[in-house]
């Protein structure tokens, strides 16, 4: 039987990497002599069609990896669940040798000809493959603090290089997706809740240091410095307030004009908002919503407990990175460097995104190739049509059982029957 892939997942990503084409090149095709001087200082010459045959060239390269990820198989990712988590470490101290590169007073990327990497973008994907492997394993262990303190050390590892670069939302979105996935595996909820409260002072700590504190006092009130610490977000408001309901029009936004910085990054959500209005937003936050229910829905489905967990984590993982971008963007949260998946110029969000989205692919198809098996099974075991089968009143409540999912926490979905008289 021919293996079926979900194919509305397919269709809603490679509609929002449209969407992101779009956005960055009306984002980046009115070029400024600021923007060209930013980027003559590293070594860069820049076009009118520079940052689309870039980000093209990264759409091309995430294809080619979303396909060799939806083809391998899920036995032999388990393996690999270690040795990645190793190399994404090693990829994350490389930022602080010669490799490292500096921009924006934090180190985050390393130098990979012809182009850079953000080995973050890769440590939450390795930490969700790690996780699915871990909490499958037959000596997981929900009621045993030591089965918790294992992957929560090992984010903690992370998180001090993070801290390191520093990258406060990387730390943030690591910290939830790892909580998130061991509070579905069914772990005790005083563990994770410890956590929090061990964390709190921790907090407190870092966002005293000066920066973090001026981003949080222009969160509070970007108006009362306008022109400097609140300037970002106080423009990021002027982009979206002016889109109004349809928008001024694709490629038509003034914010771009180097009013708003890294309006092709980190804050192409509001160049969105300005171009193509209330409309236009919400038509994006619907696909990332389509996106993660078709997500949940996989792992829903799958009775495998590794890839029941995987589909589970690519899904939060593409999510809570979208809601804190949607956050920044509109003032919710304090402003942090996260691009929004699939729409953000960037080669190493794009990319490993891509990739997660060819590993949900592959948990479909093995779903559905087992669901056609199953239903296979079913049918040659039918009795034939004019054979009498004498069935009691009281068993034919059993033969005629609806089946229905019911989400137990550390049990996934487990199926129950709903007896109904035929």
């Amino acid at each position: 039987m021919k293996q079926q892939y979900d194919k509305w997942i397919l269709f809603v990503v490679l509609l929002l990497i449209l969407i992101g084409l779009m956005a960055v090149y009306s984002s980046t095709s009115v070029i400024s002599p600021d923007m060209v001087e930013k980027y003559r200082k590293k070594g860069v010459v820049i076009s009118q069609f520079g940052f689309l045959k870039k980000q093209l060239f990264t759409v091309l390269l995430g294809l080619i990896a979303m396909f060799i990820a939806y083809k391998v198989p899920l036995q032999y990712l388990k393996r690999l669940s270690i040795p990645l988590l190793v190399v994404s470490l090693v990829c994350l101290v490389m930022v602080f040798t010669k490799l490292g590169i500096t921009a924006g007073g934090a180190r985050r990327w390393i130098r990979i000809w012809p182009s850079t990497f953000q080995p973050s973008e890769l440590v939450k994907l390795s930490m969700v493959i790690f996780l699915s492997w871990y909490m499958s394993l037959p000596g997981y262990r929900k009621d045993k603090f030591l089965s918790f303190a294992i992957p929560v050390g090992i984010m903690g590892i992370f998180q001090v290089v993070f801290l390191k670069q520093p990258d406060f939302g990387a730390v943030m979105s690591l910290g939830i997706l790892t909580m998130a996935m061991l509070f579905l595996s069914g772990i005790r909820l005083r563990y994770i809740l410890s956590i929090g409260i061990l964390a709190i002072p921790v907090i407190f700590k870092l966002i005293s240091e000066p920066y973090r504190w001026k981003r949080v006092a222009a969160f509070l009130d970007p108006w009362k410095d306008a022109q400097g610490s609140g300037f970002q977000l106080v423009q990021s408001f002027i982009a979206l307030g002016s889109g109004g309901i349809n928008g001024v029009g694709l490629g038509e936004g003034k914010q771009k004009l180097s009013f708003l910085p890294e309006v092709h990054t980190d804050f192409i959500f509001s160049l969105i908002g300005e171009e193509l209005g209330f409309i236009g937003v919400v038509f994006v936050v619907f696909l990332f919503f389509i996106l993660f229910i078709k997500g949940i829905s996989i792992a829903r489905k799958t009775s495998d407990t590794f890839a029941h967990y995987l589909a589970f984590g690519i899904s939060m993982m593409i999510a809570v990175q979208a809601v804190i971008n949607f956050a920044v963007v509109t003032g919710m949260v304090p402003t942090k460097g996260l691009p929004l998946p699939f729409i953000s110029y960037g080669g190493s969000s794009l990319l490993v995104n891509m990739t997660a989205i060819g590993l949900l692919l592959n948990v479909s198809k093995v779903q559905s190739a087992k669901d056609g098996t199953e239903q296979r099974t079913h049918t040659m075991n039918k009795p034939a049509a004019d054979v009498t089968v004498p069935v009691s009143a009281c068993t034919r409540y059993k033969l005629h059982a609806d089946q229905h999912s019911r989400w137990q926490r550390g049990q996934g979905y487990r199926r129950y029957s709903k007896m109904k008289r035929t």
